[in-house]
């Protein structure tokens, strides 16, 4: 959540009203614009009030050209039906809304039974506000775990991670004061190395978060070499280190398209895996998943029981109310696309992304990092006889085309590289495609005159959104 302080000189302009739909206030009797940083003293006209905010909206971004974001920008009208007659259902509620709650358990049932569990029904899950609380979730269920295993411990448990993940995992671990072992990017490996990982654990590591799909560049952590590794320390020290898989991204892409990639519920060592809805599972914000292999791997401490709704309610998440339209609309997915739907929206998805890869590198401007083969995503920079502009640049120039292409610098121990970052989603087609490579190509002659990088104070980059 951003936080939004009040501005420190106001703008105290009063906001445009327009006179077509400026009805008289039932109030005063006149027509008149509301303030901007404080409430009006009297109501708008509804269609006076809506005029308002849909002007100001209109200078957004427009969602389907934006290249940052991982979310879903587009569902079918038939999913958007749903949400509205399910928006005003509280998630929470289970005993007025069991239908609604019924929806929730066979989507966790479904991920189970697509994510390999040993026995789906003995699985344990349940829907979040999307990957930010699910990966929450997990942490603290693992913490949990490692306390019962050491009640007298009285040190500072930690967890081991690439430095590439995301930064809910440093919010968690500085929210319930875990130490963050990060292993640094080196040289052409952009993400974990299993056998660091390995070294980095002891006694007190509560587990090893491995990412299937780094924000940073959409490559796999290869999971199965880490579960191998950490096997192997078992045999050596005795050392039994769980796995939390964060699938934001991965956890709807690879078992569709990598059937045979070993990254899930089938590796013993993986303990919970979460994604988020609203991303690769093609759902409108916010919705996440959170899953445990089985009821041992989430502590039943941890699940709070309320009766103050009517009826006996499990629940385990950080937020309480919030509404079921999101849930409602992932089953509407599930049970809509099935498994080779998803599978031909997912292929169709990466084909796109493979195909722009191929025509950047073609410019010969650009230096590919990732080519779209595993998450739908790819990662270029400049080449290295590049050197009259840079990716902020490019950045900001195809910001003036509508595109919102986000540039931005790799963490420790490559802060040297700065690259731009292409997520591609359903929705974005071909046709999107060869628009952007054509705005592309269309502004690198000017960019070849410059003297040099503008310098990223004056060629502001798009947001860098996870």
């Amino acid at each position: 959540m951003a936080l939004h302080k009040g501005p420190e000189k106001p703008d105290e302009r009063p906001l445009s009203l327009n006179p077509f739909y400026g009805e008289a206030n039932p109030v005063s009797g006149m027509t008149e614009a509301p303030p901007k940083h404080r409430l009006p003293d009297n109501p708008l006209a509804p269609m006076a009030a809506y005029d308002l905010v849909h002007n100001e909206l209109m200078l957004d971004g427009n969602s389907r050209l934006n290249l940052a974001t991982f979310v879903t920008t587009w569902m079918e009208p038939q999913a958007g039906v749903l949400m509205a007659e399910c928006r005003d259902k509280n998630m929470i509620d289970k005993d007025e809304y069991p239908r609604t709650a019924e929806l929730e358990r066979r989507c966790v049932a479904m991920l189970a039974d697509l994510w390999n569990a040993p026995d789906p029904s003995a699985a344990v899950g349940c829907s979040t506000t999307g990957s930010s609380e699910a990966c929450m979730l997990a942490g603290m269920a693992l913490k949990r775990r490692w306390s019962k295993r050491n009640p007298d411990s009285g040190t500072r448990p930690n967890l081991v991670m690439g430095i590439n993940v995301q930064v809910c995992w440093e919010k968690f671990c500085n929210f319930w004061e875990v130490e963050p072992r990060l292993i640094p990017m080196d040289g052409e490996r952009y993400h974990l190395d299993p056998q660091a990982a390995a070294e980095r654990c002891d006694e007190n590591t509560i587990g090893v978060v491995g990412i299937l799909g780094s924000t940073f560049d959409g490559s796999y952590e290869p999971i199965a070499e880490l579960c191998a590794a950490l096997d192997a320390l078992q045999e050596r020290t005795g050392l039994d280190i769980p796995v939390h898989v964060d699938g934001a991204s991965g956890a709807m892409i690879a078992p569709f398209l990598d059937e045979d990639l070993m990254w899930d519920f089938r590796l013993p060592r993986v303990a919970s895996i979460n994604t988020s809805g609203h991303k690769y599972g093609l759902v409108y914000p916010g919705v996440g998943w959170a899953l445990w292999r089985d009821k041992e791997a989430l502590p039943e401490e941890l699940v709070f029981r309320v009766n103050y709704l009517g009826g006996d309610m499990p629940t385990f998440a950080l937020n309480f109310s919030r509404p079921g339209a999101q849930v409602v609309a992932q089953y509407y997915t599930l049970v809509r696309l099935g498994r080779e739907g998803y599978r031909m929206v997912q292929q169709t998805t990466r084909d796109v992304a493979r195909g722009i890869a191929d025509k950047v590198e073609a410019l010969g401007d650009f230096r590919l990092l990732t080519r779209g083969d595993e998450l739908p995503v790819f990662a270029f920079t400049t080449a290295p006889d590049v050197t009259s502009y840079d990716v902020f640049d490019v950045s900001r120039r195809m910001r003036e085309s509508g595109w919102l292409l986000p540039a931005y610098t790799f963490p420790p121990n490559r802060e040297d590289l700065s690259v731009l970052r292409v997520v591609c989603r359903n929705g974005f087609s071909e046709d999107l495609a060869d628009m952007f490579v054509d705005d592309l190509t269309r502004l690198l002659p000017e960019l070849r005159r410059q003297p040099g990088p503008l310098g990223r104070d004056k060629s502001a980059a798009t947001s860098f959104h996870h």
